[in-house]
Formats: C-alpha cells, structure tokens, sequence
C-alpha cells in the first residue's frame, strides 16, 4: 500500500442512519404487515406509526455500513470521521454526539428531511425485519462533497450502497482521489452489484485501491464460484482485494501473493449484522498504520467475531479490550 507518511486517518462516507432495535414476537411482525426477515422501504409516518406499537424499551445507537466501520476505527483508537447528512432534529443531533462520544470526528451536512432510521425488529429465533426510513441520509448532494471532506486523510472507505447514486459516487471518488487518499469500496450488496454493472468495472479501475467482498457480491461481480479465481479476479484491477466466507474466514490478495485468514472464536454468531462493516474497522485500521496483511486480517477478524456476539453493530467496551489487547500483543 502506498500511503503518505504519517497521515493515518480513515474517512468513511455513506448513510447516516440511526439503528432504533427492538424484541418484538412473530405476531407482532405479522401484524404490522411486513415480510419477516426482508429490509422494507417506508416513509416516516409508517416508521413511527410502527415504532408507537413496541412493546420493548428499543436500543438505538449510530448505524449505516461506512457508519459502522468508522465507529469502529474510532473504537480501536484510530483517527475516524464520518461524512454523511443528517436532519436537524433530535435525532440527528444524538446521531453526531453518539459519534463523538465513540471516537468518530463527524462531518455531518443537515437537511430539512428528518433523520434517517432503520427500525429492527428482533424476533425470538434471532431474525431481524428491518424498516428503514432513508430520510436526510439520501439528500447527500454531489456538490456537498469537497476535497476538504478528505484532507489529510491516508483512506476514504465507501459504502457501495452510493453506487446507487451513481453523481454523488463520482463527485466523491474524484474528491477523495484529489485529496490524496487511498479509496477502499465494499460491495455491500449483491443486488447492489446487478444493479450497478454498467459503472463498476470503471469506477473500480480508475479510483479503488482495497476492494471488499462476500461470496455473493463477488459472484455477482465476476459470475465465478470458486474462490481463488474470483479473488484473482477481484484483484485485477487494484492493489487489495478480500474475499470474505463467512464462518470460514477471509482471503486477502496483494500482489499475487494470497493469504488466508482464518475465522475467530468458536461461539455461535448471536446476529450478524455489521460483521461485514466491522471486519472492514480493523483491516483498514492495520492497513493505514503500516501492518502486514495478515495481521490486518486477524485484527479485522477479531472484530468481526465480538460483533457477531451482540445484537446489533454496537461493539461493548469489554469486547473492545480483548480487541485492544490482541492488538497489544
């Protein structure tokens, strides 16, 4: 990786959106009307028509998947800032003091629309029905973004949910590049990656230097199963691809050279939500303070793992110093 000497700073840029979860019964789930286990887009009435129904006190904590990695990056002591927009309301308001309270420099623009939520309902057999309400967080504008969002940063890690707006991604892409940092993007999604074929490969040549995927994403992306061909092909065109399988672990190439990274622990995932976004906290975070690749993959997989035994993307402080302590060591 050729980053500049002493900037360590990890920019993440996406969604912001504020994660509200709550244990509900299946009967609560068919109740209010929404396929159990399926992610549905609603406007704000429905949102907080849904959310009067609880039953259970709700946690609520900072969410989005760019969100999550630089709260994490925060979290192992790492320079962070998240940009993204938010609404001048309540809610946005203890969305950025939530990220400064874990370590996150936010730079948060405001919209007239309220901020965004994602409402999960947990149900007894550990699934998650998601309503989202996407708000503020996508009245981001192309030209919000400015060279001055990445200055002094060593990378910018992009949620491939903006490739949905392929101009906001752009003006992002050409910041960041300007700025002189490093560009990882995660794939976040197979459906993101159908539905964005026709740019991917461009914006992945011309601007993405770590790129990120799950077996799905990179099967959609380079329509192969096995896995040391698909890594090689997700390494074409950048000097860092990852592979990640699941409770197998993770593959990391750079420069034709593979390395295999084994999963962490033996216990059984409670929720697996953020394990993606997490893993990214501690590779990007050995990558921009000069680890090897492997031990950037053991750290990215320790945070996988403590993620995967809570419910949510919110880490505790004790599992954040077994982190710290396997980072010492």
């Amino acid at each position: 990786m050729k980053l500049h000497s002493g900037k360590t700073r990890i920019v993440g840029l996406g969604s912001a959106l504020v994660d509200v979860l709550v244990h509900e019964s299946d009967a609560f789930v068919r109740r209010i009307g929404v396929e159990k286990g399926g992610m549905t887009l609603v406007d704000l009435s429905t949102l907080e028509n849904v959310m009067a129904q609880v039953s259970n006190t709700p946690s609520v904590v900072p969410g989005g998947s760019a969100c999550n990695t630089a709260v994490g990056v925060g979290r192992l002591g790492g320079q962070a800032r998240f940009v993204g927009k938010r609404g001048s309301d309540d809610t946005g308001a203890f969305f950025q003091g939530a990220l400064e309270d874990r370590g996150v420099d936010p730079l948060l623009m405001t919209s007239d629309l309220s901020t965004g939520r994602v409402l999960s309902i947990i149900t007894p057999d550990a699934q998650r029905t998601m309503l989202t309400y996407l708000g503020a967080s996508a009245d981001l504008q192309p030209d919000e973004i400015a060279l001055d969002c990445f200055v002094d940063s060593a990378l910018v890690h992009m949620e491939g949910y903006l490739l949905f707006n392929p101009d906001l991604m752009a003006a992002s892409l050409k910041a960041a590049k300007a700025a002189g940092a490093l560009i990882s993007l995660d794939l976040a999604s197979f459906t993101v990656v159908e539905q964005s074929k026709a740019i991917l490969d461009e914006i992945i040549r011309d601007y993405v230097d770590v790129l990120i995927a799950n077996e799905d994403e990179a099967l959609a992306y380079t329509g192969i199963r096995e896995e040391g061909e698909a890594l090689a092909q997700l390494a074409r065109h950048v000097d860092v691809a990852v592979l990640k399988v699941g409770a197998r672990g993770s593959y990391i190439r750079h420069d034709g050279q593979v390395y295999r990274i084994p999963a962490q622990g033996t216990g059984v995932a409670i929720d697996t939500t953020g394990a993606g976004d997490l893993w990214a906290s501690g590779f990007l975070y050995g990558l921009v303070n000069g680890f090897h690749h492997e031990q950037s993959g053991r750290l990215a997989s320790a945070c996988g793992f403590e993620v995967c035994q809570v419910v949510g993307a919110d880490i505790p402080a004790d599992a954040w110093a077994r982190i710290r302590k396997q980072l010492e060591e």
